[in-house]
């Protein structure tokens, strides 16, 4: 189950990195787009990448003894950055400003995996070293 986890990773770590060229390199400059906007962007951007290293810490988790509340905080993760950082990816790409609406669905399933991950934790007793 952990590769699962690491491949989530990956993938929106490269996203993250993809997202964050293209908005400093394709969208700075580009007439229609507002200062602002390239920060919410970013902050897009930013958000993906924190959450591709939380889901690394999800599959050491799970590599080490894993748990609902583990599995959980990673599907947390990986959908909730889907919701968050896409909805403010297509809000500046495509000026559709009704999906500031939906980011915080994303918001709160990325504050739930927070809290799932300390609740694998918490339940892993030695399982995990520290």
């Amino acid at each position: 189950m952990w590769r699962r986890w690491v491949i989530w990773a990956a993938v929106h770590g490269f996203l993250a990195v993809a997202c964050g060229a293209f908005g400093a390199h394709q969208l700075r400059g580009r007439a229609g787009i507002e200062p602002r906007m390239l920060e919410v962007f970013e902050t897009g951007s930013r958000y993906q990448m924190y959450h591709a290293l939380a889901l690394l810490a999800v599959a050491w988790m799970a590599s080490r003894q894993g748990g609902g509340a583990v599995q959980a905080a990673g599907w947390c993760f990986a959908l909730g950055v889907c919701v968050f950082s896409g909805s403010l990816y297509l809000l500046v790409l495509l000026d559709l400003r009704w999906l500031g609406a939906i980011t915080p669905i994303g918001g709160v399933a990325l504050l739930a995996g927070w809290l799932l991950l300390g609740v694998g934790a918490w339940s892993a007793g030695r399982a995990l070293p520290g």
